[in-house]
């Protein structure tokens, strides 16, 4: 083929291979495009599906069923997001469909009584109290209002999954209440029972596991306003709350729960604040008890009747499930005399609640209200308080109160050993959904100089748990400011956690990202440490980098290095024998000859080198020497065989011994060498004669 042939066929194939590139290319677009679409049409799919025509869906978008809650447990809750601001939110649904198992009559009031609670929920605004993001909305089909992110009600942790998704979700697979999580939840729903009485002078009158909601932090919050009833007296008079009695003729849901009602619905016709407390007895009980009630009414008024008339003697056994110090305390709050009973504020004093962990949720909850030397004090602390604590509540409960504290970056540094800590005792999958998310919003501060130093002394951790691409786009950036800070041991502990980590970065960001701060702080630092130091960061990613790389960016810093202190010099040494000796690196005789040891040979007759430094240095030139020798004569030896090869030509013996071997052409070449032969033989003779 000729080469005008050969330049056409090249071209001819290159246009095609163009042109498949280009089909590939707008294939992969036309692919990658209708991805997006379909995922957000998925989305919107969803929540049309879910909330269909309900103006809710204006300004969140749903994702998935996660639970139910409230009054027969008719509310559903679905996980879902804000879509302006991405805020995470939980969309409370009742779909009027669902209701067609109930009379006409009992639709209408149902309807009237959810919108009645959920009405009343966005008027209450309390840290214990559900917080509503968006207020209720009601379309033909639904009603719905969005809320703080939420787990699930109470009812569904206890067991009762009615009107959940199916399968159920992970998160409920050998779900169990622990202990500190029950303490510290009956403490809270006691506080917004103390609020609703004293403050909003509110009667609850559904006070039962479905009008609990436990947020996505693991809080227990009071919601369920269906049947709630306000104050008739004047402010400054005694509280006086309507009776509304039990209706049987109405759907169960339209009536409060009759397991948790307080007997003198039954007995007196008559409720004030102390029969909220009653309910919040029975639903400690319930609560120590699997779930399970103090008896059964089966929506039945004349059950419930013949039960109260039980609470005179509660025995022993039926209190078997109720931690032993605080049963005299439940056994008041459930008694039939409702004077007897002890308020929402008594109850939240009582010597139960004195617990180390319940205290430290407590704190934290309340944390903004204290000064910067106690909030320092109590962090200091709180890494002795953690290894008491559960894992489910050190990652749902104190991490997210430690990041509320991000807005005060002074206090950053007092937090992040308490991070750590619960880092160190998480999975990977707990660490990159609960602690990595945060630890990304502290990896940007660049003040106080504390918190570089502290997030470098546990990279070790943070390598070991974060994923290679989060390492790079989170974790390289912060090293490279650490290389640039004044912090002599900033400086130092970065040097020092680079090589771990120097694997799972690609050659361009090492190139040019991190060797030329490197070799700024080798060539330009003050502190000789650092110098050092950098020496044998460089030492030790040299297997993680390309023998190009090293030629072109490591040995030239080498031959930069202006000071002589034999700490220096011996790093060097180490370098150089590195790149020497690794399979992957070497030297080529030509550098060695022309570069390396030049520069070498006037270090070995420095004078801070001691004996054994100079040995050392001695037998590495003495080594690249062997190098070269033996590369050369290789070469050379390689040439003269090549040679030779070229001067004879082979013959054959044809038949008969008689035969004369061809006359041998002689080249220049042999010309020379039997010139040379000739010389000697006449130098030799002329030496013999005389």
């Amino acid at each position: 083929m000729s080469q005008k042939e050969f330049k056409a066929t090249a071209q001819d194939y290159l246009q095609k291979a163009g042109n498949v590139s280009k089909e590939y290319l707008n294939l992969f677009k036309s692919k990658l495009a209708t991805t997006v679409v379909d995922t957000v049409y998925m989305a919107e799919g969803i929540t049309k599906n879910v909330i269909p025509g309900n103006p809710v869906t204006r300004d969140y978008e749903v994702t998935k069923h996660i639970g139910s809650a409230g009054p027969g447990l008719l509310w559903k809750l679905y996980a879902g997001f804000k879509k302006s601001t991405k805020q995470e939110a939980t969309v409370f649904v009742l779909h009027k469909k669902s209701l067609e198992i109930f009379s006409k009559k009992d639709r209408d009031l149902i309807v009237e009584v959810f919108k009645k609670g959920a009405t009343q929920l966005a008027r209450i605004k309390h840290p214990r109290i559900l917080s509503l993001q968006h207020q209720l909305e009601e379309s033909k089909d639904s009603l719905a209002f969005a809320t703080e992110p939420c787990f699930s009600s109470l009812a569904n942790a206890l067991g009762n999954h009615e009107n959940m998704p199916s399968p159920l979700p992970d998160d409920f697979k050998d779900f169990k209440l622990l202990e500190v999580e029950i303490k510290y939840g009956l403490l809270q729903l006691a506080e917004a029972l103390s609020f609703l009485h004293k403050d909003a002078k509110i009667l609850h009158r559904n006070i039962c596991p479905e009008s609990i909601v436990i947020n996505s932090n693991g809080a227990w919050k009071l919601a369920g306003f269906e049947f709630f009833v306000t104050n008739n007296n004047d402010p400054n008079d005694a509280l006086k709350f309507p009776f509304k009695e039990w209706d049987g003729s109405l759907a169960p849901v339209l009536n409060p729960v009759l397991e948790y009602l307080a007997p003198e619905y039954g007995l007196s016709s008559k409720c004030d604040c102390s029969s909220d407390m009653f309910s919040f007895g029975m639903l400690f009980y319930s609560v120590y008890n699997n779930g399970k009630t103090l008896y059964s009414c089966s929506n039945n008024y004349s059950a419930f009747v013949k039960n109260v008339e039980e609470l005179k003697s509660i025995t022993n056994s039926q209190m078997s499930s109720i931690p032993s110090d605080i049963r005299e305390y439940l056994k008041m709050l459930m008694h039939l005399n409702s004077e007897l009973r002890p308020d929402a504020g008594q109850v939240t004093k009582i010597p139960f609640f004195d617990d180390v962990a319940v205290k430290t949720l407590e704190y934290l909850d309340s944390s903004f209200q204290v000064d910067n030397l106690q909030k320092s004090m109590f962090f200091k602390s709180l890494p002795q308080i953690i290894d008491k604590l559960p894992q489910r509540v050190c990652l749902q409960r104190i991490i997210p109160c430690l990041e509320q504290e991000f807005i005060n970056p002074d206090m950053i540094p007092f937090i992040l050993p308490s991070m750590f800590l619960i880092a160190e005792q998480s999975s990977n999958e707990e660490y990159v959904k609960y602690i990595l998310p945060r630890l990304k919003i502290i990896f940007k501060l660049q003040k106080p100089i504390q918190i570089l130093l502290i997030v470098l002394k546990n990279m070790s951790l943070i390598l070991s748990k974060t994923p290679p691409t989060d390492i790079k786009e989170h974790i390289l950036p912060l090293v490279c400011r650490s290389l640039e800070t004044d912090t002599v041991e900033i400086q130092e502990l970065c040097l020092g956690t680079l090589p771990s980590f120097a694997h799972l970065l690609d050659t361009s960001s090492i190139k040019h990202q991190i060797i030329p701060r490197i070799r700024k702080l080798c060539l330009e630092s003050s502190t000789l440490s650092v110098r050092v130091n950098s020496l044998i960061c460089i030492g030790k990613i040299l297997e993680h980098l390309e023998k190009w790389v090293v030629l072109d960016d490591i040995l030239p810093i080498l031959e930069k290095i202006n000071i002589r202190d034999s700490a220096v010099l011996m790093a060097m040494l180490g370098i150089y024998k590195i790149v020497l000796s690794h399979p992957k690196l070497g030297i080529t005789k030509d550098l060695l000859a022309t570069r390396v040891l030049p520069y070498l040979i006037p270090i070995c007759i420095d004078n801070n080198l001691n004996m054994k430094q100079f040995n050392a240095y001695m037998s590495l030139v003495k080594e690249m020497l062997s190098q070269v020798e033996s590369e050369q004569k290789k070469k050379l030896e390689q040439i003269e065989a090549l040679e030779r090869e070229k001067s004879i030509i082979p013959y054959s013996i044809a038949g008969n011994s008689s035969s004369k071997p061809k006359e041998v052409i002689k080249t220049p070449d042999t010309m020379v060498i039997d010139n040379i032969k000739y010389l000697e033989n006449f130098v030799f003779f002329s030496r013999w004669i005389n």
